[in-house]
């Protein structure tokens, strides 16, 4: 991976930056479960250590320009500890996971030390039925949720033996920091890059003219398109408040084929469902507040992947955000699927996507004061409700030191303003949501992702016809109050015989 001291950060990365306040974090991450007691922690250590020199990010801090002169840079971090970043800790007996949950809430709740790099990783022992977690937590300037699929390839195996990583062959050395000079060279020669990327774009419109044009069309109509959605604010409602800096965070279970069954009986994505599903637990959570939801309908910023396949497993953010419905005013549940699936195809055949990138691409050039202004508008509350982003994950066991991966809980983060973000990642034939909000404005998460259940449930009766909620539709669990009986079930199913 092309990750090289004093690399410069992206307009888009360092907008997160500019975003962080004392109580909007900008950093993302999971909780991971795994069968069987934890590895010795001198091991993991080890695990981890044996395989940073595939990801050089994890060892850079960031540098300021001098007088704000550019954006900031990534340098090696001479006083770099392994020790300080992957920490452990243990839950109290009984140490169910809605236990593992409020230490995943506590741990997000802190914003990372911006002098020492931007990730942390947390070994949880004494979780119930003899397992353990990772909490996982990286700053979102250093990562998107895309990108952090392919790393997962750094830590996990695809086997219970681990794989044998060549090394470099010498030990890890971090370059001497940089002086002021050397640091607005830095930001000097990003920008000559960018203005030789200015003229390598301009070179090929020359020789291919017309497709110059229509690069040029879809541009102006994507910004118009971005323009009009932001004249159009998203409703005010009880999720949009002034947050505080704790969070709470709860999990739900449900099954990748559910959705797949629901997509199949009535058309649309995944995705539609999901935001379906999303849709008939806020209805309902609204509703439960004494809100009215007669012609409502919310917005959620849908981060879309913009990612080359040449680019997979590159860090940093390639990512635009379109503004999906949540239509919580229809109250019959297939109507609600068809009026999301109506809703998101005409936002794919849009240019919104094209937009955004433009207007992040046109950012690289931005002072860091303009950006700082840019990077409020694009959090600003008048866009959106809340985030919904669902990132495709492994169908196929994982594995650290030859304990399997069994759930992956991703975790989102609350800009300004926004009371809840929910993340979904599929991995193994599962789908899992993880509910992150704050403390004080939802005290009551955990009703939103019963809802997500129930809704889900409810569509799942639908699409097999038996027009009531089915059991095995809702075998979804929320995170905190797991049942064991399924969850065992589906271990020994996926367990290799030889294991079984």
């Amino acid at each position: 991976m092309a990750q090289q001291h004093l690399d410069r950060l992206t307009a888009l990365d360092a907008s997160f930056l500019h975003q962080e306040g004392p109580s909007s974090h900008m950093h993302i991450g999971g909780v991971t479960i795994f069968e069987g007691p934890p590895p010795d922690f001198a091991e993991l250590l080890d695990h981890v250590r044996g395989r940073l020199h595939l990801v050089p990010r994890y060892r850079q801090r960031l540098a300021d320009q001098p007088l704000e002169s550019g954006r900031p840079v990534w340098v090696d971090d001479a006083s770099f500890d392994l020790e300080y970043h992957v920490r452990q800790t243990a839950l109290p007996s009984p140490g169910d996971e809605q236990q593992l949950m409020a230490l995943t809430a506590r741990v997000m709740s802190q914003q990372l030390d911006r002098s020492k790099p931007l990730w942390e990783l947390w070994v949880v022992e004494g979780l119930e039925g003899g397992r353990f977690s990772l909490i996982s937590k990286t700053h979102h300037a250093l990562i998107d949720g895309v990108s952090g699929v392919d790393l997962a390839t750094v830590l996990f195996d695809l086997g219970p033996v681990p794989t044998e990583i060549a090394h470099p062959g010498r030990a890890w050395e971090p370059q001497r920091p940089p002086t002021s000079a050397e640091l607005v060279a830095s930001g000097s020669l990003g920008l000559a890059r960018n203005a030789l990327r200015v003229a390598a774009g301009a070179a090929a419109a020359l020789q291919s003219p017309q497709r110059a044009i229509e690069s040029a069309r879809e541009a102006v109509e994507g910004l118009g398109e971005l323009a009009w959605a932001t004249l159009n604010p998203a409703p005010e409602t009880p999720l949009n408040v002034e947050i505080g800096p704790h969070r709470r965070f709860v999990g739900v279970r449900t099954e990748l084929e559910d959705f797949k069954t629901v997509k199949n009986a009535f058309g649309g994505t995944v995705n539609d469902v999901v935001l379906t599903a999303v849709s008939g637990a806020l209805r309902g959570w609204l509703q439960a507040r004494g809100t009215r939801t007669e012609g409502l309908e919310l917005r959620a910023l849908v981060p879309v992947s913009i990612r080359a396949h040449d680019e997979r497993g590159a860090l940093g953010n390639r990512i635009a955000a379109m503004r999906g419905p949540l239509p919580v005013y229809i109250e019959d549940p297939v109507a609600r699927l068809r009026a999301v699936k109506a809703a998101m195809d005409g936002l794919k055949e849009s240019k919104q996507a094209v937009g955004a990138e433009v207007m992040t691409s046109m950012q690289q050039f931005a002072p860091p004061t303009v950006l700082a202004q840019a990077s409020r508008l694009n959090f600003s509350t008048r866009l959106f409700n809340l985030i919904v982003t669902n990132v495709p994950g492994p169908q196929f066991p994982l594995y650290v030191r030859g304990r399997e991966l069994e759930d992956i809980f991703p975790v989102a983060f609350l800009p300004k303003g926004h009371a809840l973000a929910i993340a979904i990642m599929s991995y193994n034939g599962r789908m899992n949501f993880g509910l992150l909000s704050d403390f004080d404005a939802m005290p009551d998460v955990q009703e939103v992702a019963d809802g997500i259940e129930a809704s889900l449930a409810e569509l799942v009766a639908l699409a097999r016809g038996t027009g009531a909620p089915s059991p095995v539709g809702g075998r979804g669990t929320a995170a905190g109050r797991v049942s064991g009986g399924a969850a065992a079930a589906r271990r020994a199913r996926s367990r290799p015989a030889a294991r079984a």
